[in-house]
């Protein structure tokens, strides 16, 4: 059932078996490092190990394979996610010097889901001088060093340098009280550990622990579990991202399984320096179908720089058509930035620009048709009204009624593409411009200048785009994409 067209040409993907969590993401040595969580023997074994891509511009992508493997008795079950810190001038070459922490999974029963018992969560490291080879691997923490508060889910180090010493965030999960009125219920809840480092991440010392405010209602309301921590500095501004895992789905919005997004600090207000998070202003990342486990990171230009996973665990809804012999991709590189309402907006990166094509009229109310799945969409200046675009009269994205989002229409191909699961979409009182990336099987939508984004797969039966729009703007245009030479 796979065909060629589907293959997305700008976006990461595996060679072949699962992909999901990006980790490691960098810029070292001057090229970029893509690592990736990956099972290359799925479907028949989902073993974790690092999958490895690098690039010269984020958008051409070169597979180098595996990365790191679990070969020790501390990740025996799964490398799992991580991050690195490229220490400047580290290296015994004098060069920069790469360090990687990650959490060794071991898993010892399958009894249960394994939150007090059965479970391993080792935080480890190793280095590299080059981002292909790496040191014997080092055990910094294990279940012995968390606080005690904390179940056995504690992982996804993230690392940085701030005030002139190493910081990590650990997502963890609490243990909380139980329902008095259901003696088999738990009541955990997700938070962040902080640790620091003044020996470049050699060893650790346990700074404070994030909670969400008002904890006796947390875990009825915020989740069980906290994954994928992640720091945003912007000036004064900090942002503490983080993948909340329980929130009950709502109409418009925490709509997948799991949620990613992040929480805005008060201007001046630190990270390392706060000891809870208020759950009223967490805002979403992304409201497609396809999205998790974004990770960031700065440049060496400085701009900061985030890549998420467009897939899914979510078994009611499936992103791989049977018979498909590789699962998921990542979203494409997109810069972030600070809007004037203190949120944070995202665009994909400058660089694919230079893979535009000779820009085509896109008039309201005709068709245009591509050759190939691979186009670039701006809308500028939209005028208010409903309105609709139609990608091959399977996908439509949408502004009506107050409302905007993308759903899939009732054929055969949109059976395909949405596997059971038709519409999202958000609250919108305007829209004034919209971009969509089509990339073979992957579509991102942004509106308003990257507030609002929504990332999803698609499984067309044809190898053309059609696009037509009832949108009146002030320009519409197409880009094709020329895809690049690897």
């Amino acid at each position: 059932m796979s065909k060629q067209f589907w293959n997305p040409s700008f976006h990461i993907e595996p060679r072949q078996g699962w992909l999901n969590d990006p980790n490691g993401l960098c810029q070292f040595r001057g090229r970029y490092h893509a690592y990736y969580q990956y099972a290359p023997n799925w479907p028949t074994d989902e073993l974790k190990y690092w999958g490895h891509v690098v690039s010269d511009d984020l958008i051409s992508w070169e597979d180098l394979g595996v990365a790191l493997a679990p070969d020790i008795q501390l990740d025996r079950s799964g490398v799992f996610s991580g991050c690195t810190w490229v220490d400047k001038g580290g290296a015994p070459d004098g060069g920069d010097l790469m360090r990687v922490f990650y959490t060794g999974n071991v898993v010892d029963t399958f009894d249960d889901e394994r939150v007090d018992w059965g479970r391993e969560a080792n935080q480890i490291m190793t280095t590299s001088e080059n981002g292909l080879h790496f040191s014997p691997k080092k055990a910094l923490l294990t279940n012995a060093d968390y606080p005690t508060s904390c179940t056995l889910h504690v992982r996804d180090p993230t690392v940085w340098e701030q005030d002139g010493c190493l910081h990590m965030l650990l997502g963890a999960r609490q243990r909380g009280p139980l329902d008095t009125d259901n003696p088999d219920a738990r009541g955990d809840f997700g938070s962040v550990l902080v640790y620091d480092s003044h020996d470049k991440g050699e060893s650790w010392q346990l700074r404070r622990t994030i909670l969400p405010k008002n904890t006796a209602v947390a875990h009825l309301v915020f989740g069980y579990m906290w994954e994928c921590p992640n720091v945003i500095r912007m000036g004064d501004r900090e942002f503490l991202a983080v993948c909340p895992q329980g929130l009950p789905s709502e109409s418009y919005r925490w709509q997948n399984l799991w949620q990613a997004g992040y929480f805005p600090l008060p201007e001046h207000e630190k990270i390392i320096d706060i000891d809870a998070v208020p759950l009223d202003n967490f805002t979403e990342w992304d409201h497609g179908f396809d999205f998790y486990a974004p990770q960031i990171f700065t440049d060496e230009g400085g701009r900061t720089i985030s890549i998420g996973w467009m897939g899914t665990f979510d078994h009611s809804y499936t992103s791989v058509p049977e018979g498909m012999d590789r699962a998921h991709t990542m979203t494409l590189p997109r810069e972030i930035s600070l809007g004037q309402d203190g949120l944070l907006r995202q665009h994909p990166v400058a660089e694919l620009d230079n893979y535009r094509g000779e820009a085509r009229v896109l008039p309201c109310g005709e068709s245009l048709v591509l050759d190939s799945l691979a186009a670039d969409v701006v809308l500028e200046q939209i005028e208010d009204g409903d309105a609709q675009i139609w990608l091959n009269d399977v996908l439509e994205v949408f502004a009506e009624n107050g409302s905007f989002g993308i759903r899939f229409a009732q054929t055969e191909a949109g059976e395909l593409a949405s596997a059971g699961r038709r519409t999202r979409g958000i609250r919108l009182a305007s829209l004034d411009d919209l971009r969509m990336i089509v990339d073979g099987s992957t579509i991102e939508v942004y509106a308003n200048g990257g507030a609002e984004v929504f990332s999803t797969r698609w499984f067309p039966i044809s190898d053309k785009l059609t696009i037509r729009s009832s949108f009146r703007a002030r320009s519409s245009f197409v880009y094709p994409l020329i895809k690049p030479t690897r």
